[in-house]
């Protein structure tokens, strides 16, 4: 008996091993194991998965050090260590009876910012009618001298007021261009300006120092402008809105006329707002015409030495790039006719020679005409810091966002708005592609439907009325 319950236990042992052998081959088989509860000793030792971290783009290139393009500003002590203007640009005194100021947006690259203020003031604009709206959207960090020169942002307030003379007006955040050409109208308001002329930062200006008119006496740039400006205050000028000095490198804007079109369209920031601006002038019977006042180049870069837009007389030895002395360039045939007062010299078609060369190399740029833009990386720690990739990427695509903008207001992306009939009523009312046959086909059709509609309920109205 007890063997028989021995060899029960033992088959029973037996039968429940391949049971248990049987039920993990067909888990495994099945797949079904994957789905078993795991106790929570377990899940706690099974290590987490890995938490996924920040993947960074390649870091750019790096960039030259930035230096300081006036070194003789750099060491002054006051306006009269810096050099003198050439006696025949100086500015007129007394001052002209008419408001001349001048407005240079500032967002950043310093070099060409002071670059574009010292040749207008040896251009014989008065330095105190010059306004740089410092737009680097840094608040006071340069007011209160925070930001380095490396800093895009870096503007040098000390300087531009007490050795160049001008004034400095800080906008109280980064504008886009819309809302800076709106910002120029409102300060001209504030101010009870009738007219104000403003200059792009890229765009040196040089009196024509050849240019005599018959029977009067040279005109520097300044003058020039001026004599242009009294020109369209005549009352038998027409309803004018600006003038245009080498397109629109220096413009004279009649207050009025920007408010009564209601100012630029701040909803196109960047490129097509002045194409947006000017048609709405135009519409409205505003004039925009061409004018002359001098030499204004459009540059990426800065001369190394700004002392070089005060010198005149002969050449007499230029410094390269290295700081070396070199033997002068022999001028450009034919020789130059320097005029008895010391105008037109060599030294003068010397820096015409250069201001040229920077702007065919800015022409002929492969990788674009505005590099100058993000030319410098620096600022990293400061105040307002930015980087200067991202700060680039993101005014790309608010440019772009603009053109969608603009061509959702008229229908169509090409500038020439009043060619193709539209008028200042159309803006955001006209069909997104109205120009395309298949919209303006699906148009005619849509019209005709609604046509033959309005006649079946017509009909349906009358066989009422009679019945």
């Amino acid at each position: 008996m007890l063997l028989s319950q021995g060899k029960l236990r033992q088959s029973l042992f037996l039968l429940l091993l391949v049971l248990i052998l049987a039920s993990v081959v067909f888990l495994f088989e099945t797949g079904l194991w994957e789905k078993l509860p795991v106790p929570k000793q377990i899940l706690a030792e099974k290590p987490p998965p890995p938490k996924p971290t920040p993947l960074y783009k390649p870091k750019p290139e790096p960039h030259e050090d930035t230096t300081d393009n006036f070194p003789r500003a750099a060491t002054a002590a006051s306006p009269s260590d810096l050099p003198a203007i050439p006696p025949w640009n100086k500015p007129p005194e007394p001052h002209v009876e008419e408001n001349t100021p001048l407005f240079i947006g500032f967002t950043r690259n310093w070099r060409l910012l002071q670059q574009v203020v010292i040749s207008y003031i040896t251009a014989g604009w008065p330095s105190e009618d010059i306004y740089v709206v410092d737009n680097s959207g840094v608040m006071h960090s340069n007011q209160h001298g925070l930001l380095g020169i490396q800093n895009p942002f870096y503007l040098n307030y000390q300087r531009l007021n007490a050795l160049f003379g001008i004034k400095v007006i800080t906008t109280p955040t980064l504008l886009t261009f819309a809302q800076l050409q709106n910002f120029f109208t409102y300060t001209s308001l504030e101010k009870g300006w009738d007219h104000y002329f403003w200059a792009h930062m890229d765009s040196p200006a040089v009196s024509d120092e050849e240019y005599e008119e018959e029977g009067q006496d040279y005109k520097s740039l300044y003058m020039r402008a001026v004599t242009v400006l009294r020109e369209t205050m005549r009352s038998e000028y027409g309803p004018l809105a600006a003038r245009w000095f080498d397109y629109d490198r220096l413009s004279l804007v009649r207050t009025k006329a920007f408010v009564d079109v209601g100012g630029w369209d701040t909803l196109i920031p960047f490129y097509m707002t002045d194409c947006d601006m000017h048609e709405r002038l135009w519409m409205k019977k505003f004039i925009i015409e061409d004018a002359k006042a001098g030499l204004i180049y459009d540059v990426a870069s800065g001369i190394d030495d700004l002392e070089m837009f005060y010198v005149r007389g002969q050449l007499k030895g230029k410094r390269d790039e290295d700081g070396q002395n070199s033997p002068p360039e022999p001028p450009p045939p034919p020789p130059p006719v320097m005029k008895p007062d010391g105008r037109n010299s060599p030294a003068y078609h010397d820096l015409l020679k250069k201001l040229d060369e920077m702007q065919r190399s800015k022409n002929d740029a492969i990788a674009g005409r505005n590099t100058w833009q993000s030319a410098q990386q620096g600022g990293q720690g400061e105040p307002f810091y930015r980087d200067g990739d991202g700060f680039e990427q993101g005014i790309s695509m608010t440019m772009n966002f603009g053109r969608d903008v603009f061509e959702a207001k008229w229908g169509r992306g090409p500038c020439n708005l009043r060619e193709v009939g539209l008028t200042e009523d159309d803006a955001w009312r006209v069909v997104p592609g109205w120009e395309k046959e298949e919209v303006q086909k699906k148009a005619r059709e849509d019209r005709e439907r609604e046509a033959s509609e309005a006649r079946e309920r017509l009909k349906k109205e009358q066989k009422v009325q009679t019945e």
